[in-house]
């Protein structure tokens, strides 16, 4: 085993490469779009795509490192210790099982995508695709690595090397041309013939491990590699298919917003804005509530996770709405319900993926402006609700004075979402451009500006930004192989014939579609649920006659709602943990909230002029 002293060594260099390359990624597209002498350059765009690719391989390998891949654990902390133990070697398992299969299917694709000559700025395409089985190879170290974990993955390998033996044929067929290895190709015919008797069992099992924890990239990639494994074997698709999806441009968005999300939390942002607001509305009944709402839906819109601002801002907005004269119980619950809001502003990055997934029904700027009027009016539903449980009648006056010396404070501040939306929404910035803009300015104004930290420490924040960035980009990854296969068996077609025959009314569709849309939201993540069920949804939608702008705004506040829906909405949890109080309670403080954000849901379902106002 490698020193700790080396081990922490190789760790450091390792952190640095990987800050190096995000902020060439931050850097490289602002160069390529403000200076001249940069516009000659050839393969600009294939250059950052590409970028993205390796730096989300190595972020993937952080949020390993780091613990942050996100999972739907809603059963082991109810487990006895014992219990636990044997959960988690088996969730290790199948884990680093999961992981070897998919590190030699990828090594197999490395030689099949790309020719010898292909090369990008001289850089050979092999080279660059190799990022994806040296993360998985990083995962499968990490595990071998953690004393507790290390036997269940030795045991995972061996698993792994019979689910991959099909690959490992074609990896000995290019590097060493073996065209009989017998043994291995009759190894992989029976694990196909395996999983085409076992596949439905498999399936259960994997999402059955996700509730007991088993990471959410891990389930869609396990249920993606049985699926191809008994459709004939073709599980190279699965790393193609990664590669495909992050390699899109609008992915470098997700890393950079996640960035300039954490500068903002970890320095004084929030506290320069909500004063802002407090300046502005406070003196009025609820006028704290609307600061803490607009604050909490700001960030959520820049990590691209509710329940970082809820970690990262909970305990704050609830000071500052308890000093206001709020109980304990009602602030916890109104930050709580508005923290997934966010989603459904610019830039948000789950309209991203939405938009990168269905790149062929919608575009990202339409979802943009689609958004914007149904999550005003879910802001105004929880301000409406805040403002009523306001009984508090010792309002300071309106002070000019406190305003302006409040605007002189956090001037800043507020430029950011200024820029954002004048840079984006006139078409002086692209998506990537933006976040690029986004994420350079935040660093610029907390390090320089506010020096809220030095290099150091901005440095140290960054490196809690990128695993989440990795966790997100890694799921991303693993729902694109499985969503391919849906969508290559025809599943689509398969359900729009079924809901034609059964489902005659369109309003019927839209009842039936927020049903399953509530409880998809609170039984996946965000991500996995926009990959894998959006190219399911939309052709549904489509034969209604429903736009799909429509169908993307209905998809989306629906899975806001269903991170807080009963009993494994995400967000329950994390309030929960944040605050300190028993899950029970947070669910039932909550349910006000979430009953008025239900039937503002109900409304823009069934009114697409507050989803079609501002698109053309």
């Amino acid at each position: 085993m490698v020193k700790p002293e080396i081990s922490n060594i190789l760790k450091k260099i390792f952190y640095v490469i990987t800050l190096f390359f995000l902020g060439i990624l931050a850097l490289m597209p602002l160069c390529f779009r403000l200076f001249p002498v940069f516009k000659s350059v050839p393969n600009k765009d294939s250059a950052i795509v590409n970028l993205v690719f390796i730096f989300s391989c190595m972020a993937g390998i952080l949020a390993t490192q780091k613990g942050k891949h996100l999972s739907l654990d809603v059963i082991t902390a109810f487990l006895p210790e014992k219990k636990l133990r044997i959960v988690n070697f088996i969730k290790s398992t199948l884990e680093t099982s999961i992981i070897t299969s998919l590190f030699f299917s990828s090594w197999s694709e490395l030689f099949a995508a790309f020719q010898q000559e292909e090369t990008l700025w001289g850089i050979p395409m092999r080279w660059i695709f190799a990022f994806l089985p040296l993360m998985y190879a990083g995962i499968i170290a990490i595990n071998l690595k953690r004393r507790e974990s290390r036997t269940a993955a030795v045991i995972g390998i061996c698993t792994g090397l019979i689910a991959a033996s099909g690959p490992i044929t074609g990896v000995l067929y290019f590097l060493f041309g073996v065209e009989n290895a017998t043994p291995l190709l009759k190894t992989f015919d029976a694990w196909m013939f395996f999983t085409s008797k076992a596949f439905i069992p498999l399936v259960l099992f994997f999402i059955i491990a996700a509730f007991f924890g088993l990471p959410i990239y891990a389930v869609l990639a396990g249920i993606a590699y049985t699926a191809f494994s008994q459709g004939g074997g073709y599980v190279e698709m699965i790393p193609l298919e990664t590669y495909t999806i992050l390699i899109d441009k609008s992915m470098a968005a997700i890393p950079l917003f996640t960035l300039a999300g954490y500068f903002l939390a970890e320095g004084s942002a929030g506290k320069r804005i909500l004063e802002v607001i407090r300046s502005m509305f406070g003196w009025i009944r609820g006028g704290a509530v609307l600061a803490a709402t607009i604050v909490a839906v700001f960030f959520t819109t820049f990590t691209g996770a509710s329940g970082a601002t809820i970690l990262a801002l909970g305990t704050l907005l609830t000071v500052i709405l308890k000093g206001s004269g709020y109980k304990e119980r009602d602030a916890e619950s109104l930050i709580t319900a508005t923290s997934s809001i966010g989603m459904l502003f610019p830039p948000s990055l789950a309209i991203i993926i939405y938009g990168t997934t269905n790149i062929f029904s919608v575009d990202i700027y339409d979802l943009f402006k689609g958004a914007v009027l149904p999550g005003v009016l879910m802001c105004i539903s929880m301000i409406a609700v805040g403002i009523f449980k306001d009984k508090n009648q010792n309002k300071e006056a309106f002070s000019l004075k406190s305003l302006a010396d409040a605007v002189k404070q956090g001037w800043a501040e507020l430029l950011l979402p200024a820029g954002i939306t004048i840079g984006y929404f006139t078409g002086f910035f692209s998506l990537i451009e933006t976040a690029c803009f986004a994420a350079v300015y935040s660093f610029i104004l907390e390090v320089f500006i506010r020096k809220d930290y030095n290099l150091k420490e901005s440095a140290l924040t960054a490196l809690k930004g990128i695993p989440v960035a990795g966790g997100v980009l890694m799921i991303v990854g693993a729902a694109k192989g499985l969503a391919y296969f849906l969508i290559d068996a025809g599943i689509p077609a398969m359900l729009t014939d079924f809901a034609a025959s059964f489902v005659h009314s369109k309003y019927l569709f839209l009842f039936l579609l927020n049903i399953l849309l509530l409880i998809v939201g609170c039984l996946m993540d965000l991500y996995s649920a926009i990959l894998v069920v959006s190219p399911l949804i939309i052709p549904i939608a489509d034969s209604f006659g429903i736009h799909p702008v429509h169908t993307g705004v209905i998809f989306l506040t629906n899975l806001a709602l269903g991170f807080l829906t009963p009993p494994v909405g995400m967000n329950l949890f994390i309030a929960s943990y944040t605050f300190g109080k028993p899950v029970v309670k947070i669910i039932k403080s909550i349910i006000p909230y979430l009953m008025i954000q239900f039937v503002v849901l109900m409304l823009v379902t069934y009114v697409p002029w507050f989803s079609l106002v501002f698109v053309d």
